[in-house]
Formats: structure tokens, C-alpha cells, sequence
């Protein structure tokens, strides 16, 4: 199953993933740690809420850790409640994390 969203890119040197809509960026940001990604925050703006655009983010970002073959640390909030909602991403989330998050 590939989540992978071709109009979201991962901007490295500023440690986020970035979607733009209707002028607009919303942002997925990160840091590396070894051998995994922690994310940290997303940021979706005012005018773009309610519109699927975090969760959107949030496939994407986990479709992307999965491929490289990462772990995700999900200490932004939105990830934590996303995953919660999603188990099937379990296999992604760092054993700790998944411990923590009941998953």
C-alpha cells in the first residue's frame, strides 16, 4: 500500500514535510534521530482545517518513514491521536511509542 502523495515534498534542510493548498503551507515537521524520524508538530493553517490536510500529511509522512525503513517517534500530538485511530500503522511507530500510545 503506497500513501506516498506526489504533492507532498520533503523540504530536508528545513526538517519538514511541506503541502501547499490554495496558497497556503501546511507542515509536518521533524527531527532525525538514529534510525528513525521524530516528528514533532504539524501545522496545518486556519483557512485549511477540517479539510483532511493534516491526516492527508500524516499517510504521507508514514508511507515515506515505512519505505525507508524507519521508525517513527510521534511526539506531536496530532500524530499520536492519528495513530491511535490508525493501528495499522503500528509496524512504523517505535516499540516505545507504541507501548505508550496502546497500539
Amino acid at each position: 500500500m503506497s500513501e506516498l502523495d506526489p504533492d507532498i515534498r520533503d523540504e530536508t534542510e528545513s526538517r519538514r514535510y511541506a503541502l501547499d493548498v490554495e496558497g497556503e503551507t501546511a507542515v509536518v515537521t521533524y527531527n532525525l534521530v538514529q534510525g528513525g524520524l521524530m516528528v514533532t508538530e504539524t501545522l496545518v493553517p486556519i483557512a485549511l482545517e477540517g479539510r483532511g490536510i493534516a491526516s492527508r500529511l500524516a499517510r504521507h509522512v508514514l508511507a515515506d518513514v515505512k519505505a525507508r525503513g524507519l521508525v517513527l517517534l510521534p511526539v506531536c500530538p496530532f500524530f499520536a491521536g492519528y495513530l491511535k485511530k490508525h493501528p495499522e500503522w503500528a509496524d512504523v511507530v517505535h516499540p516505545t511509542y507504541r507501548g505508550t500510545l496502546g497500539i
